[in-house]
């Protein structure tokens, strides 16, 4: 174990490598993502951003370094023990069966379950609580089949905040979420943040990234990688090179928009 490491609160990659086949993707990433932050994660298709989540999350072996947990490597942590500290909100779900919102909310209390314990009145209200702050308290008892693309991305997120780990790794949360629910389901999460929470988030909207990320992660899918705070690192001459495309930058009231030149 890096002994630097020894009782660090947080998620740390040390050297890690991302690689598909003969692709190196990104190269050596040393990154510490500590308690209080966002930070965002963005790069072009097929750059290695979802590849490389799962690699933070513990899912997939890293070409070489080592990923973290609170000063631990994870090959040495249960995974319960992981599930307790980190949750993860993947970028597509497939449903293989049909459950209530609730039941489906009701998942991210599992880790805090013995075997064979059934959820208690407190799991219970914890659910309701995460279905309310993602717009869908009143969706308890719908159906998942009968639930919109965003919606069921709702109770998704919800599954995730009832969970309640310290770090939060999110895989697009974005995605199918209309304009308004983009910005609540972020907000969340920059709250979460602000109590002292980790979120680590890929996007694609570099605007969203500029207003609720304190730091960004850019992957050029070539195993080059650059990080820091989000006023230095985001900008539109980093952009143009990130994604090979012009990007201008608009501010009004101090708040800054990215968009194709």
């Amino acid at each position: 174990m890096d002994a630097s490491l020894n009782g660090k609160q947080g998620l740390a990659a040390r050297q890690v490598g991302v690689r598909v086949g003969a692709r190196e993707l990104v190269s050596d990433l040393s990154v510490e993502f500590s308690p209080g932050e966002v930070v965002a994660i963005l790069g072009r298709n097929g750059s290695g951003k979802t590849l490389t989540l799962h690699t933070l999350a513990g899912l997939r072996q890293p070409e070489g370094g080592t990923v973290y947990l609170d000063g631990a490597p994870f090959e040495r942590l249960s995974r319960r023990a992981v599930a307790l500290r980190l949750g993860l909100l993947a970028q597509d779900l497939e449903d293989a069966f049909v459950t209530t919102a609730m039941e489906m909310v009701l998942i991210g209390r599992h880790p805090h379950l013995a075997l064979w314990q059934w959820e208690s009145a407190e799991d219970e209200r914890i659910a309701r609580e995460a279905l309310a702050a993602v717009d869908l308290g009143e969706f308890a008892e719908r159906h998942t089949d009968t639930l919109s693309g965003g919606e069921q991305r709702r109770v998704a997120v919800a599954a995730l905040l009832a969970q309640q780990p310290g770090i939060f790794l999110l895989d697009e949360p974005t995605n199918h979420l209309d304009p308004r629910h983009q910005l609540v389901v972020l907000g969340l999460f920059r709250e979460l943040a602000r109590t002292g929470s980790t979120v680590i988030t890929t996007l694609h909207d570099p605007t969203l990234a500029a207003r609720f990320a304190d730091r960004v992660v850019l992957l050029f899918g070539d195993g080059r990688w650059t990080a820091g705070p989000v006023r230095e690192a985001l900008t539109a001459t980093s952009l143009t090179a990130l994604y090979d495309s012009p990007m201008v930058e608009i501010e009004k009231d101090g708040r800054r928009v990215f968009v194709n030149a």
